[in-house]
This record gives structure tokens, sequence and C-alpha cells, in this order.
């Protein structure tokens, strides 16, 4: 999934923006194959509960945005995404939209085309679009407007202990809100989205360890009590979040691709479970409470230091 261990944990952690310039040519949206994990968690998602991850501000037209996002799909991916106008092609889960309507190219009814054909016929007919990129890409997306300096639009299936349907709409400090020790991206919000909509591409990291092992953490979803099995139950999760400028209207497509994996895993060399337990021991009360790490935090750092 892209995830850059090395330059996203870090000592000491401090809550910012973090942008760094994407190389040229660097892929933005990883393709989906059929039977893929996150495949299957979008589908159970958008298959039921479409309205807490497909949400808009009313008005809002996302055509440019999705446009954009279409020919960057075609042009990194040609042979897994297909755009032709109003007709979008997605070989390898063998499903096509004309306009709204939606095309599978088998006739088994348990087969992927057909799961993924019904999942977005059960969608209304502007969201079809949307759905399908959603199950063609591992990505969650998102619109961010710079003329307002807010997210109108959002595709999300897989939050990170977030509602979409209650951030859809909000100004940035708004969305932010909640972060702890987040004042300076808050300060920042203006800045950063003008930069993010402008003509560069951009990149970001975000990363968490957690006991919920699921990619779709809609607050919703997941268990009340936490970390109810101790360090058995330890996921590092993490995002790479990258931004597709829409030329013309001051507006960038978010990306936002997660990924869980067992920590021990992730700490495949020495040094990363060395660079983890000093992010970890270097964070404020406040941002332990804010990932639920604070139950967990001092048996964390001896079985980090173990390794």
């Amino acid at each position: 999934m892209s995830f850059d261990f090395d330059a996203a944990v870090s000592a000491p952690f401090r809550m910012q923006p973090g942008l760094r310039r994407l190389a040229p040519g660097a892929p933005q949206l990883t393709p989906l194959a059929p039977g893929s994990r996150h495949l299957r968690e979008k589908l159970a998602v958008l298959s039921t509960f479409a309205d807490q991850a497909l949400v808009a501000r009313p008005g809002f037209d996302p055509l440019p945005a999705l446009q954009a996002l279409c020919r960057q799909a075609a042009a990194e991916h040609p042979h897994h995404f297909q755009y032709r106008g109003d007709a979008v092609a997605v070989p390898a889960l063998g499903v096509r939209l004309a306009g709204d309507a939606v095309q599978a190219a088998s006739e088994d009814r348990f087969s992927t085309a057909q799961e993924v054909a019904r999942c977005i016929a059960l969608q209304a007919p502007a969201w079809r679009l949307p759905a399908l990129l959603a199950l063609a890409f591992a990505e969650d997306l998102a619109i961010v407007d710079a003329a307002v300096a807010s997210v109108p639009w959002m595709a999300v299936a897989l939050p990170s202990h977030w509602a979409p349907e209650h951030k859809v709409g909000l100004g940035f400090a708004q969305l932010h809100a909640p972060v702890a020790d987040g004042e300076r991206v808050r300060q920042a919000g203006d800045a950063l989205l003008r930069l993010v909509a402008g003509p560069e591409r951009w990149e970001r990291f975000v990363w968490t360890v957690t006991d919920q092992p699921r990619l779709h953490a809609h607050p919703r979803r997941v268990a009340e009590e936490r970390w109810a099995g101790g360090l058995d139950r330890a996921w590092f999760r993490s995002e790479r979040q990258t931004f597709i400028p829409v030329a013309g209207q001051q507006q960038a497509v978010f990306t936002i691709a997660v990924d869980v994996r067992p920590l021990a895993e992730v700490l495949d060399m020495p040094l990363r479970a060395q660079r983890l337990a000093e992010a970890l021991a270097s964070m404020s009360p406040a941002v332990l409470a804010y990932r639920g790490l604070t139950p967990v935090r001092d048996a964390l750092l001896a079985w980090l230091a173990s390794r």
C-alpha cells in the first residue's frame, strides 16, 4: 500500500501536515483484484451502509473532479481501468458502466462481476460512478474544495474511527477539531488546501497502533471496549494520502489508502521497533487518549523494547 514507515514514524511525535512532493509519475491509485480484502470490505459497506459512506453537501457538483480522477486512473492503470467519455470499464472485476447502466461480464450470480454490479446498481444514479471507482481501487476518495476550505464530497468506505456522514461539508478547522494537539494543522488549514489544490502533487502518511483488525473502522462498527484482548490483538493501521489536482476548479481529489497489518509483521527490522517505541514514548497524554492507547502504552513500550 506504499506506506513509507521510515518517513512516517519519527520522534518526537507531532501532529503536523507532513506533506511531501510526489515523485514524477508516482502512482496514486492501487488496483483491486477479485477476492482482495479491500474489495470484500468495501462491497460489504457499500451494499449495507452506503448512506454513511457516499455523502455530499447538497448542491455540490463533483463531475469535474470525477472526470479528473477517471483520467488519472486510466493513465496510471490502462489495463485495469478504461475511460471513454460516459463509459467506464474495469475488466479485472468484469464490470462496465455506461451512463447509469451497469453491465456484468459474467451471468454467474455468485461471480465477482455480478456482486460488484449489484452493489453499484443499489446506488442512486449519481453515485454509481463513484461506487465503481471506490470498488476498482483500494483508496477511499474525497473532494477538497480550496475555494471554501471544506470537503464537500466523500466516498469513504473504510474510515479510521470517524463518521463521513457527520464530517462532509464541514470547514477544515471543524473537520480537525477533535484531533489532539492539532492546533498547528488547524491554523494552517486554508493554506494547506490551496497548496494541495495547486498544480503540484503531494502525499502524506498517518499511522496508529490499534486493537481493531478491520479496515472499516466507522465508530458505529467497532467494539466499545478497547484492548480487551491485550497486546495479542495489536495491529498497525496506516494511511497513505495523496492529492490529485482538478484543473481550473481550486479542487483536488483526496485519496486515502488504508491498510491494517499485525504489528509484529510490520516490525520486520529491529530499528523499526525502536523508532515506533520512541514515537509512542513522546506522545502527549492527549494524543494517547485520542488514539485509544492510554491503557496499553506501558505494556506496548515494554513489548517493543523486547524486540
